[in-house]
């Protein structure tokens, strides 16, 4: 009897009774505000690295991979950076906006980073970077204290909210699909979940 009870609970799916499937993006209002809770609590690193998640849509890992030099001349931001994407091998271009910008700044000043240095370097090892799970721990931490339920949101979140806020403003794909750093459109498609309704609604505001 135990060895059928044991057969069964192996059978059971890893996610059995847990949210799973893509994350939702936020909206403009959720970024505002967990803007203003990382400012007014004076988390210069968060902050950094919660307006670099945004602008440049990059995966955590490659988020966390950053050098000073990836995204400044000298220890001053760029307007635009590029960075090469370790899962696809392809580079990706992005913006830095000016919160962004000034951000980085404070924060490379706080910690006196050097041009070589990771721009997020580990906390508990040194010489080492964020990891990606402390980075996960903090995006549930910014997304749970504006009240956001952390089975919906994760580092994907961040990664997504960019580029769905521009394709609900512009329906352009194409110019998703390359910011997103996508081989294909499909997979721009899936990732923002495009779905009939949108597409309706998109033709619905085109007067001929």
């Amino acid at each position: 009897m135990e060895r059928v009870e044991k057969a069964a609970r192996a059978a059971e799916p890893w996610n059995k009774g847990r949210l799973v499937g893509q994350k939702s993006p936020l909206k403009a209002q959720e970024v505002w505000e967990i803007r203003v809770r990382l400012t007014m609590a004076e988390k210069v690193r968060d902050l950094a690295l919660f307006n670099l998640a945004l602008d440049s849509k990059l995966r955590g890992c490659d988020l966390v991979s950053l050098r000073v030099s990836d995204v400044c001349r000298g220890v001053e931001p760029l307007a635009r950076a590029k960075v090469v994407q370790s899962k696809t091998a392809s580079p990706v271009q992005f913006e830095l906006t000016e919160p962004t910008r000034k951000a980085i700044s404070n924060w490379i000043e706080r910690k006196n980073l050097g041009t070589q240095d990771w721009l997020f370097p580990s906390r508990k090892t040194v010489g080492t970077h964020l990891t990606t799970r402390q980075y996960a721990r903090l995006v549930q931490e910014w997304t749970q204290a504006i009240g956001l339920p952390s089975s919906a949101y994760a580092t994907h979140s961040l990664r997504r909210t960019k580029a769905t806020l521009l394709y609900r403003k512009t329906g352009n794909l194409r110019a998703i699909q390359l910011l997103l750093g996508h081989a294909k459109i499909d997979s721009t498609v899936r990732y923002l979940g495009v779905e009939v309704e949108d597409a309706l609604a998109l033709s619905e505001g085109l007067e001929l």
